[in-house]
């Protein structure tokens, strides 16, 4: 069934990059604050977290539709989680797709076309291929779509880069907030020490956040987002390939150019193999 090679149905993998990253630079910040002889309650201050936090997201609220705020939340998790299909194994599924319609002809390919249900952009370039669409419109259908997807990713990655803007200066709002409270008690100096001390905390957080977890947050979600233009330009050029009638061994080296020399090399191993198993009913006796 087409349904089993599909490799948008992987369930994604965790990026160990991202947690790595941030369990090292919330570990240096945190190990050296300790080796200084503070204390991690020094920094814990639920009033700081809550008027950066809050102060944060109210003003990216301000600036940003709720539909698009929405969408680039549920980005979030892209993050730390890679979602994407290997991509040597959605040009083995392409060039299963393209032997078949060799072997069988392109409107062969329509159940496959609609069991596939989680590469969407895949499932509609081959539906309107198995449906006879002219190689030009359905170049420009697609590329259109492309640049769709390339303008929600780009918007949705600008959404937290605009929080990374706000929180540093929310933070020090944060912090004045807390000195005036400080002036109130000039009379006690040790409660004066304290109070700023507690007061900065509000800058540390929206310091931190912007450059650890927001401004991050942004240049991986269009890294992400390069990854995926691309496999929908593999995708489109595979398919165009498959409606044209084209040689597999051609299209594999054509969708070759997509990958580094070591996964390319795999898979033409890989086709080489799954031509030899087809062959071999052919031969037996």
């Amino acid at each position: 069934m087409a349904s089993e090679r599909q490799p948008g149905a992987s369930r994604g993998k965790l990026d160990f990059a991202t947690v790595a990253g941030l369990l090292v630079a919330g570990g240096g910040i945190l190990g050296g604050l300790v080796l200084e002889g503070g204390k991690l309650s020094d920094v814990a201050q639920y009033t700081a977290a809550l008027i950066v936090g809050l102060g944060t997201l109210g003003a990216v609220m301000v600036t940003t539709p709720p539909a698009l705020l929405g969408s680039a939340l549920r980005r979030f998790k892209d993050i730390v989680w890679d979602v994407a299909p290997p991509r040597q194994a959605l040009i083995e599924q392409l060039l299963q797709f393209a032997r078949q319609a060799r072997r069988s002809g392109i409107v062969s390919l329509e159940q496959e076309a609609e069991e596939i249900e989680r590469d969407p952009f895949l499932k509609k370039a081959l539906m309107l291929a198995v449906d006879g669409t002219d190689l030009q419109d359905l170049r420009r259908i697609m590329e259109l779509e492309i640049e769709a997807a390339a303008r929600r990713g780009e918007a949705e990655a600008k959404v937290f880069e605009t929080a990374g803007g706000y929180s540093p200066t929310i933070g020090i709002i944060g912090a004045v907030l807390g000195l005036i409270q400080v002036m109130k008690h000039l009379e006690d100096i040790e409660r004066v020490g304290h109070g700023i001390a507690v007061a900065f905390v509000a800058t540390v957080y929206g310091v931190g956040l912007a450059n650890l977890l927001f401004l991050p947050a942004g240049a991986k979600i269009k890294a992400r987002l390069e990854q995926s233009i691309e496999d929908k330009e593999l995708v489109l050029e595979g398919v165009l390939g498959i409606a044209e009638g084209m040689n597999p061994k051609l299209l594999e080296n054509k969708l070759g150019a997509f990958l580094e020399s070591a996964e390319s090399a795999a898979v033409s191993a890989s086709s080489s193999a799954a031509q030899t198993r087809a062959a071999e009913p052919a031969t037996a006796p």
